[in-house]
């Protein structure tokens, strides 16, 4: 009875505080216009160029990994049993393959923790994944130079596994995620599964990349269809619990995910530019951290941090700050965090962001003042 009526006391102060934002903001004033216009718009140009061929198919990862991939071979390789040795490098560089951003990586993340993988090594895949993705280190040593590429390499992956080292010391459990887990009763062959698993794997990653159109569709479809035929010659049951698995993330991540996009939308049209630009130039400690915490709150689409990055840099942003706003930028924004505090809880949320800042912070400090 208390809990309930905790519940709805909360659902009241929401809907409190929702009024009182929409009575007294300024709707005709030109700056609140813009703002919204703002969240809109990154909202629209997210849903056109990353949610079909990037988000949808990472539910359908996350939901094979949860169906197809027997639970002993996550604890095998990740699981708090596991050596370390060996977990939480392979958790590090695992990620580097996909070309996605912080919000493509909840899923593949939600996967991995739900069957049973450790908090560490389940963290240190979450923190490298977007952070140092093929294309994302290949664009950035291409646009802005290969030093800063090959030290955000090292920075990001050093730095996954000694946050994911941190979270497990701390919080000692094996993952949950939150989610209703559905074990299929009939598991296919081991060369069904990682084939099922590759395909969607290589959907998934050339979607990402930037080559020529044509082999580009040409390689999307024959996965597409692929994944197709062979989810047909599973099964009735464990195509149900497939397809059941991946609608549980969607419909558990998509809605504060778009709110956090929108969000965030407003945040960068809000912010001055001016201002940013103010206190990201030099290497101080200050501007590292500085960039940091706003490379922690801001949206960067797959790629996108690297020509904004760029800008930055030639407007007088010092290089210790691009490194710190390019490993906390891409490894968290705001609609990961909703996201993020709903799939582990408040307190292990909020320790990982406290971890990704104040390691991006040490590594933009040091390489812009000793390297």
């Amino acid at each position: 009875m208390e809990k309930d009526l905790k519940r709805e006391f909360t659902k009241f102060g929401f809907l409190a505080v929702g009024f009182i934002v929409f009575y007294f903001l300024p709707f005709g004033s030109k700056y609140v216009q813009d703002a919204i216009i703002s969240g809109f718009t990154l909202l629209g140009s997210y849903a056109r160029e990353h949610v079909l061929f990037c988000l949808v198919p990472a539910f359908f990862i996350a939901g094979t990994i949860t169906v197809f991939i027997r639970k002993d071979a996550i604890l095998k390789l990740l699981g708090p049993d596991a050596r370390k040795i060996v977990s939480y490098p392979i958790a590090a560089v695992s990620g580097g393959i996909l070309a996605v951003c912080s919000c493509t990586i909840l899923p593949l993340f939600g996967g991995i923790y739900k069957r049973g993988a450790g908090l560490g090594p389940a963290v240190a895949f979450l923190f490298s994944g977007p952070a140092i993705n093929v294309a994302a280190i290949f664009l950035t040593g291409n646009a802005i130079g290969w030093e800063i590429a090959i030290v955000r390499i090292i920075g990001a992956s050093t730095s996954a596994i000694l946050i994911g080292l941190t979270m497990q010391s701390l919080f000692k459990e094996k993952g949950s995620g939150g989610f209703t887990t559905q074990e299929a009763g009939d598991q296919v062959s081991w060369p069904e599964a990682l084939g099922f698993l590759a395909l969607q794997m290589t959907f998934l990653i050339v979607g990402g990349l930037k080559i020529d159109p044509l082999a580009k569709a040409i390689i999307m479809i024959v996965s597409a269809v692929g994944v197709f035929m062979l989810a047909m010659n599973f099964k009735k049951e464990l195509r149900y619990s497939w397809i059941g698995e991946t609608w549980d993330f969607a419909k558990k991540i998509l809605p504060y995910l778009f709110f956090g996009v929108f969000a965030a939308g407003i945040i960068s049209s809000a912010l001055p530019q001016s201002f940013v630009e103010s206190l990201l130039g030099g290497n101080r400690f200050g501007s590292a951290l500085f960039a940091s915490v706003f490379g922690a709150f801001m949206y960067f689409a797959t790629l996108t941090e690297v020509p904004i990055v760029q800008s930055l840099m030639s407007l007088g942003m010092g290089k210790g700050p691009a490194l710190a706003l390019f490993m906390a930028g891409n490894s968290l924004s705001l609609p990961s965090m909703i996201v993020i505090t709903r799939l582990l809880g408040k307190k292990k949320a909020f320790t990982y962001f406290g971890l990704v800042v104040v390691f991006a912070t040490l590594w933009g400090y040091i390489y812009g003042n000793l390297l």
